[in-house]
């Protein structure tokens, strides 16, 4: 079993504090739900355990199976076992989809992964998210519709199988059959693998299509409230006003900026082998 354990844990960008004290543990097999408005610190939390440069963490600590996250760049992070689909998955021009992922695979191996295997792999994955069959010929991103997009950073977890993966709002731009093959291969994905999950989501209806084990709500930087799967649906029907008032917290109002450009694990991998 793996445990990724996050106490105190503070962060800034730019100056600014945006958490203020979050303590999580997570361990295989676990779907944790993270919920809260928009400008709380949801994305923050993952970019930090990740390791987004513009992010700083000023106290507390990260550990993953005892090893010192934050002792560690983004790439043996990477390696570790720890995985982020992006909210904004960024385009990458000349890299097509199949070498990005060959390269992010062979970053973890002693040995190069066969060809033969390989393409079996990705065949039979992008089979089970239903994507177009040109996929692997086609750069990274560019091109992708919103939810090809995020089919495809599903597509990198299936292949990568990391320990633990956290999934930044991961439906948005899914329709709603698009949402059911994305929810069934990150279900099966879960199952097989006892992968730990991180799921960031608004929608109730992504929820009851994975069942989270644990829900935790982020205001103002902290988790102030942790429940059972009910608690999705209460916040669902109430929002978050009640919670806010009940901890005698503030729901931070959400300041429009540009998207953070978060680095992913097959990412780290194609920098280490020069595919930039």
């Amino acid at each position: 079993m793996s445990t990724l354990h996050i106490q105190n844990l503070h962060v800034e960008i730019e100056g600014k504090e945006i958490l203020k004290g979050v303590d999580l543990t997570v361990s295989s097999g676990e779907i944790h739900a993270l919920m809260g408005p928009n400008g709380n610190g949801k994305s923050t939390l993952l970019a930090a355990i990740m390791g987004h440069p513009k992010y700083t963490v000023t106290q507390g600590s990260i550990h993953f199976d005892d090893k010192d996250v934050l002792a560690m760049p983004v790439n043996e992070r990477a390696k570790l076992g720890l995985f982020l689909g992006m909210q904004y998955p960024m385009e990458i021009s000349g890299v097509t989809n199949s070498d990005f992922l060959k390269a992010a695979l062979n970053s973890r191996r002693t040995t190069p992964i066969p060809l033969f295997t390989f393409i079996r792999t990705l065949e039979k994955a992008v089979d089970s998210l239903q994507m177009k069959s040109d996929l692997a010929h086609r750069y990274v991103n560019e091109g992708f519709s919103g939810g090809e997009k995020k089919r495809n950073e599903i597509l990198q977890m299936i292949l990568l199988e990391p320990k633990i993966a956290m999934l930044d709002e991961i439906d948005s731009g899914l329709d709603v059959d698009a949402m059911k093959i994305v929810a069934s291969a990150i279900n099966e994905q879960a199952l097989k693998m006892q992968t730990g999950l991180i799921i960031v989501s608004h929608y109730e209806r992504f929820y009851q299509l994975i069942q989270p084990t644990h829900v935790h709500v982020i205001l103002d930087g902290r988790i102030v409230l942790s429940g059972k799967s009910d608690l999705v649906n209460r916040i669902d029907t109430e929002g978050y006003d009640w919670i806010a008032q009940q901890y005698g917290v503030q729901i931070i109002k959400e300041v429009k900026t540009r998207p953070v450009t978060v680095t992913t694990l097959g990412t780290c991998a194609v920098k280490e082998r020069g595919m930039e």
